[in-house]
C-alpha cells in the first residue's frame, strides 16, 4: 500500500474517533455525546499531543514498507543474448526426444558413458611393479625419508638405513606448489611458504621426495610420473638452484640422510597421473548436460561428476603411507563423503539453485557463468593457488607475507557483491528475510567466537554455506557466484571432509610452534686437544613443569637429558666433540621436553670450524 494510503487512513481514523475540527471550535451536532463536551482541556490537550506523533509513526511504516521492496515487485530473470542461438540445443533435444521421459533415459546414458570413459583413465593407478619385481610406492608430494619433528629418534635411528637401498616411486600431478605452512629448521635458516627442498642432485633426507623429482628434470608437474630413489647415506655442503620453476634451499654442513633420483625409462614403463585426461573427459560431458537439458535438477547429475573429479583426480585426499596404489583410499574417502555432501546438494537445490536455475533459457550463459563458475571454484587449489592465503587463522595472517593485503581486498572484492545482490534482493522483495537469515548467521558466528579453548575455523565449505543462499535469484552475477561457491563446497568437502569449524589450538598447530619457552643456554666452553674439538653447553634452571630437554645439532636429534635423572645440584651439561679436521660449521637448537614431547626450539647458534661460538638469536 502507498505511504499517501496510510496518511488518508490514519486522518479517517482520528476523525471517527475524535471528531471533526468545526465540532471542537463550534457548537456540538445534534445527537452528539454530551461527556464529549465536558472533557477537560488538559484532555483535549493530551488529543493533540498524540495527533502530533502521527507522522512519526507513519514514516516508520513507511520506511518498513519501503524495505520489503519496490511497488510492484520486479522478479529478476535472464532474457538470453541471442536467443535463437541459445534456445538452439534444447529445440534440437526437442525436436528428437519430444518426451520427457526420453530425454531422461538419453541423460542416464551420457553419464554411464562418462563413468565408463573415467573408470578406463583411473585404471592407470592401479599397482604397477618395476623390473625386479618389486611394488611401486605411491607418494604424497609431502613424503619424505626423514620424518618431521624428530620422529626419526636420537640419531635418526628410527629412519635407517641410510644408504646402500633403492626403491621405485610413483608421485602426483602438481607437487611443485605445495609448500611449507610452518617455519622448517635448516642449519641456521627458518624456511616457510616454499616447497621443502635442499640441495642439488643429490638431496638432503628430509626434502619432499616427488618436489626434488621435479627439480632434477626427473618427472612433471603437471603429470606427475615415475623414478627411482637412492640413499646416499651422509652428505655435506648441499647446493641451492633453480630448476624447472623450483628453488632448492642451501645447506652448508652435514646430514646423515642424502638421495638421488633418476629415470626409470630403461627400467619399466610407467603411466602418468591421470588427473588432466579425467578433468577433460569430466568437462566434456557436463558441459554436454548443461548445454542440451534445461531442467533445473540436472545441477544434482553435475554435483556427483564434479565431485568424483575431485575427490579422484584433480585434488584428491591423502593416502596410505607407501602404498601401492592409491585407489583403494580414495574409494574409502569418496563412499564417506558423497552422501552428506548430497544431503547438502539436495539442500542447495529445493533452497537456492532451483530458483535460479528454474526455467532459464540461456543455455550458453548458464554454461559459461554457472557451469564455468562450478569447475572455477572446484579447482581452487589451481585457479586459487596464487593468492598468498593458505589458510583463515590469526597464525597465518601474521607470518605469512601479502596474507592481510589479499584478506583485505577479498573483503572489499565481498562487500561490493554483497550491495550488489542487496539491491537485486530488495528489487524482488525478499531483502527483509535474507537479512534476518545473515543476521542469525552473524549472530551464530558470535556465539562460537565467544566459545573458550576452541578457535572458529572458516573452511572452504563454511564460505559457500554462509554465502550460497544470497545467490538465489536469476541474473548472470548470481549464476557466477553461485557456480564458484558450489565449487568451493565440493573441493572442501571432497579433499578435507566436514572438517570441525571449531577446532582446538593443537589441531590448528598441526606441525607448527607451541608457543613455549625456551631454554637459556650459557656460553659454551670449548676446549681443543690435538685430536677433538670438545664444546660443553650449560642450561638456566629450568621451569618445573619441564621434564627435561633435546639437543638437535644439524637437525637431527642428538640427545635427549633429563632433570629428574640428575643426582644432587650437578648442573645439567651436553658435551658435543667433532674432529680437529672438520672444516664445516655445525649447528646447535635446543628445547625443553615435557610429557615425552619436544617443545620449541631456539634458533640455531654455530659453532664454526675454528672453534669459536655464535649465540643464538635471543639469548
Amino acid at each position: 500500500m502507498p505511504p499517501n494510503e496510510y496518511v488518508d487512513r490514519d486522518r479517517n481514523h482520528d476523525n471517527t474517533t475524535h471528531g471533526t475540527e468545526p465540532e471542537a471550535e463550534g457548537e456540538p451536532e445534534a445527537g452528539a455525546d454530551e461527556e464529549a463536551q465536558l472533557l477537560p482541556a488538559e484532555e483535549l490537550d493530551f488529543e493533540d499531543s498524540d495527533a502530533a506523533t502521527k507522522p512519526y509513526i507513519t514514516q516508520r511504516r513507511s520506511c518498513w514498507q519501503h524495505l520489503q521492496g519496490p511497488h510492484p515487485l520486479r522478479p529478476q530473470a535472464i532474457s538470453p543474448f541471442c536467443p535463437k542461438i541459445q534456445h538452439a540445443p534444447i529445440d534440437l533435444l526437442d525436436r528428437i526426444l519430444p518426451h520427457q521421459s526420453h530425454k531422461i533415459v538419453v541423460l542416464a546414458i551420457v553419464i554411464f558413458i562418462w563413468g565408463a570413459i573415467f573408470l578406463g583413465l583411473l585404471s592407470a593407478q592401479l599397482p604397477l611393479q618395476d623390473n625386479t619385481g618389486r611394488n611401486v610406492v605411491n607418494l604424497d608430494c609431502v613424503d619424505t625419508l626423514w620424518r618431521p619433528r624428530n620422529d626419526c629418534g636420537i640419531d635418526g635411528i628410527a629412519c635407517r638405513p641410510f644408504s646402500n637401498t633403492s626403491l621405485a616411486f610413483r608421485c602426483p600431478a602438481n607437487c611443485a606448489s605445495v609448500q611449507l605452512l610452518n617455519p622448517h629448521a635448516v642449519g641456521p635458516l627458518d624456511v616457510n611458504y616454499r616447497p621443502f627442498i635442499i640441495g642439488d642432485e643429490i638431496y638432503r633426507g628430509d626434502s619432499f621426495i616427488c618436489a626434488s623429482a621435479i627439480h632434477a628434470g626427473v618427472i612433471g608437474d603437471g603429470n606427475g610420473g615415475c623414478g627411482r630413489l637412492s640413499r646416499l647415506g651422509d652428505h655435506e655442503n648441499y647446493l641451492s638452484t633453480k630448476k624447472h620453476g623450483i628453488e632448492s634451499i642451501p645447506y652448508d654442513s652435514y646430514f646423515p640422510l642424502s638421495f638421488s633420483v633418476e629415470s626409470t625409462d630403461s627400467d619399466f614403463t610407467c603411466s602418468t597421473d591421470p588427473r588432466f585426461s579425467l578433468l577433460v573427459v569430466s568437462l566434456l560431458f557436463t558441459t554436454i548436460i548443461s548445454i542440451f537439458f534445461a531442467f533445473p535438477w540436472q545441477f544434482l547429475p553435475i554435483f556427483i561428476m564434479i565431485f568424483t573429479q575431485v575427490s579422484f583426480a584433480s585434488d584428491p585426499p591423502s593416502a596410505s603411507y607407501h602404498n601401492t596404489t592409491v585407489i583403494p583410499d580414495h574409494i574409502s574417502a569418496f563412499a564417506k563423503r558423497l552422501l552428506p555432501a548430497l544431503f547438502c546438494a539436495t539442500i542447495f537445490y529445493f533452497t537456492v539453485v532451483k530458483r535460479t536455475l528454474n526455467g532459464l533459457t540461456a543455455q550458453i550463459e548458464k554454461t559459461l557463468l554457472w557451469l564455468g563458475g562450478f569447475w572455477f571454484g572446484s579447482l581452487a587449489n589451481y585457479t586459487f593457488d596464487w593468492i598468498p592465503l593458505s589458510r583463515l587463522t590469526a597464525h597465518d595472517l601474521e607470518q605469512q607475507p601479502g596474507a592481510k593485503v589479499a584478506l583485505a581486498v577479498i573483503l572489499i572484492l565481498l562487500v561490493c557483491i554483497i550491495v550488489q545482490q542487496i539491491v537485486y534482493f530488495w528489487l524482488e522483495g525478499r531483502l527483509l528475510r535474507y537479512l534476518g537469515l545473515y543476521g542469525l548467521f552473524v549472530f551464530c558466528i558470535l556465539v562460537f567466537l565467544a566459545i573458550p579453548d576452541v578457535s572458529l575455523r572458516i573452511h572452504h565449505y563454511i564460505i559457500a554455506l554462509l554465502l550460497l543462499p544470497g545467490t538465489s535469484m536469476q541474473t548472470r552475477p548470481s549464476l557466477l557466484y553461485q557456480g564458484i561457491l558450489l565449487g568451493l563446497f565440493v573441493n572442501g568437502i571432497a579433499r578435507w571432509d566436514f572438517d570441525s569449524i571449531l577446532q582446538t589450538t593443537a589441531a590448528l598447530r598441526a606441525d607448527g610452534a607451541f608457543d613455549s619457552k625456551l631454554p637459556t643456554i650459557l656460553k659454551p666452553i670449548i676446549k681443543l686437544s690435538a685430536t677433538e674439538l670438545a664444546a660443553t653447553f650449560q642450561w638456566g634452571i629450568p621451569p618445573k613443569s619441564i621434564d627435561g630437554i633435546s639437543v638437535l645439532v644439524n637437525d637431527v636429534e642428538r640427545d635427549r637429558a633429563f632433570f629428574a635423572d640428575e643426582e644432587g645440584d650437578v648442573v645439567k651439561e651436553f658435551t658435543w666433540t667433532r674432529p680437529v679436521g672438520l672444516e664445516l660449521n655445525e649447528y646447535f637448537r635446543f628445547a625443553f621436553v615435557r610429557d615425552g614431547r619436544t617443545l620449541d626450539y631456539t634458533r640455531a647458534g654455530t659453532l664454526f670450524a675454528n672453534g669459536t661460538w655464535a649465540k643464538m638469536e635471543g639469548q
